[in-house]
């Protein structure tokens, strides 16, 4: 750990001291430094919300007060040629990547020593794997070639619906029913696209338009893919999935 490294955790600490110190004068529940939880979506509400904003927009309580705003977390895999950018979004979080900072070099706190000062390393990594697995959500729609969504329609999903997911891929014709076309969901729904609706036919949930047995339950078939994914990891491909078809939608005539 360098001295710049040791500074910034002493100094954190000593913040977080005061805040226990205050809400305990107060006679408030001090706060928890570290929560339990190791899901992705509630770490991320306790330490990179307030500064980013709960959706990742840069525009949470503290970013005014901050000398430069946070960046948006959104457009991350946009400016990427769709590619979410994993291992840099993993160093800047664990203080390995900070030249990467559009806000600054102390702004944003050292989280990979500050967790490690409260719990262990497999926790830590956990931790950090979760959250940037949640971070990967918040993307914006992109249609980019590198996009994990398109990369994972063209694996799972093209066979059938075809590589433009119109419904017209080389197995279509084999299938009882013709494969719906996927670009069309905002145009039949009033402008509205469902996502909640499409995240629960891909992981099983709920049955597809064109029946029970002409789809793939892809959650349970992620789950069981090489390598083993996780449930947030799985969570993290369908929602890439989902975000892609959000972005290929065609608009209606005006």
């Amino acid at each position: 750990m360098t001295v710049r490294t040791t500074s910034f955790l002493v100094a954190s600490l000593l913040a977080l001291g005061g805040a226990l110190a205050g809400a305990q004068s107060r006679g408030q529940e001090p706060p928890q430094i570290l929560i339990d939880s190791l899901v992705g979506r509630e770490s991320f509400e306790r330490y990179c919300a307030s500064c980013h904003g709960s959706r990742g927009g840069g525009d949470g309580p503290v970013a005014p007060e901050l000398r430069t705003s946070p960046p948006d977390l959104t457009v991350l895999a946009m400016r990427n040629d769709g590619a979410f950018p994993r291992d840099r979004v993993r160093s800047f979080i664990t203080g390995t990547g900070r030249t990467l900072a559009a806000h600054g070099t102390t702004e944003m706190p050292v989280w990979g020593p500050m967790f490690r000062a409260f719990e262990s390393d497999a926790r830590v990594r956990e931790r950090i794997e979760n959250l940037v697995a949640y971070v990967e959500t918040l993307q914006q729609p992109s249609t980019g070639a590198d996009d994990p969504g398109a990369r994972a329609f063209r694996a799972s999903c093209a066979s059938c619906h075809g590589v433009s997911a119109r419904g017209d891929g080389p197995l279509a014709g084999q299938l009882r029913r013709t494969p719906p076309d996927l670009t069309g969901f905002s145009a039949r729904n009033g402008g509205v696209f469902p996502s909640e609706r499409l995240t629960r036919i891909i992981d099983g949930r709920d049955v597809a338009s064109h029946g029970d047995r002409s789809m793939p339950v892809w959650g349970d078939a992620f789950r069981v893919s090489p390598g083993g994914l996780t449930a947030e990891q799985v969570g993290a491909r369908i929602a890439a999935i989902v975000r892609y078809l959000r972005g290929i939608q065609e608009r209606s005539a005006e």
